[in-house]
């Protein structure tokens, strides 16, 4: 495999932080409401659900999506964008959408499945996971910029995260635990800093991964994982339960070969 230059990757993770910011700025401007909820419950849907997922650009660990049903009686005020909220906030309100919500849901895919049907797929798979494991059942959806491939009526709404509070409440408590997911995993992996960047393309990611290769639970198919010059991290305990013959460099076997 071809290695990079170190400097295309260095921009390109700038680059990718440059769009991002670009794209909060936006974010900020929209106004997170009951609009697209309220239109579904006068047209006699009565459970509507807002879907959505977290972890889609990151490099490491699964793609993350949670489904929830408000309850129209109670409001839980401070609803918006995931990315536009401080941890210790985020953390407060899946607190409180978990405690007022009718129901809710999580599911996740993992980087093993995400590398083989990308990341679109996975996360359509994985919202629609969410969807399938509530109960009471949604009887209408409210999705974050896709349509998931089943027969509830659904709205596809771009940005959906800032603009509907149903998919705003899914947004948060999805990207609440997908950080613990990945947080856990920052002591067996602590060269890429996962507890801060929870896999996301910073520049000390990027270091590490030029200066350490990828560990197992990183995703294969994405461009600054696989550029990686340094062969893939194994973990002791998938050492010992790949059989090799004598001489066998483990440092090169990748999980699942």
């Amino acid at each position: 495999m071809r290695k990079s230059d170190p400097r295309s990757l260095a921009k390109n993770g700038q680059a990718t932080i440059f769009a991002s910011s670009a794209k909060l700025r936006l974010l900020k401007r929209l106004q997170c409401t009951l609009r697209f909820e309220k239109q579904a419950w006068a047209a006699g849907a009565r459970l509507v659900a807002g879907v959505d997922e977290v972890g889609r650009g990151s490099l490491f660990g699964p793609v993350v999506a949670a489904a929830v049903i408000l309850d129209p009686t109670y409001r839980i005020r401070g609803l918006r964008d995931s990315k536009l909220l401080p941890a210790e906030r985020r953390e407060e309100l899946a607190v409180r959408i978990r405690e007022h919500s009718i129901t809710w849901a999580i599911a996740a895919v993992d980087s093993a499945r995400i590398d083989q049907i990308n990341i679109y797929q996975a996360s359509r798979v994985a919202m629609l996971q969410a969807v399938e494991q509530l109960r009471p059942e949604a009887g209408y959806l409210l999705v974050d910029a896709v349509k998931l491939d089943c027969e509830l009526p659904q709205q596809a709404i771009i940005h959906g995260d800032a603009l509907s509070a149903s998919i705003a409440a899914a947004s948060i408590i999805a990207k609440v635990e997908r950080d613990r997911m990945i947080a856990t995993w920052d002591p067996v992996f602590p060269v890429y800093g996962l507890a801060s960047n929870k896999g996301y393309s910073t520049p000390q990611h990027l270091a590490a991964l030029r200066e350490h290769g990828p560990s197992p639970l990183h995703r294969q198919s994405f461009a600054p994982v696989w550029n990686a010059p340094t062969p893939q991290e194994v973990l002791s305990f998938m050492r010992d339960s790949i059989p090799v013959e004598e001489d066998t460099e483990l440092i090169n076997v990748a999980p699942g070969t």
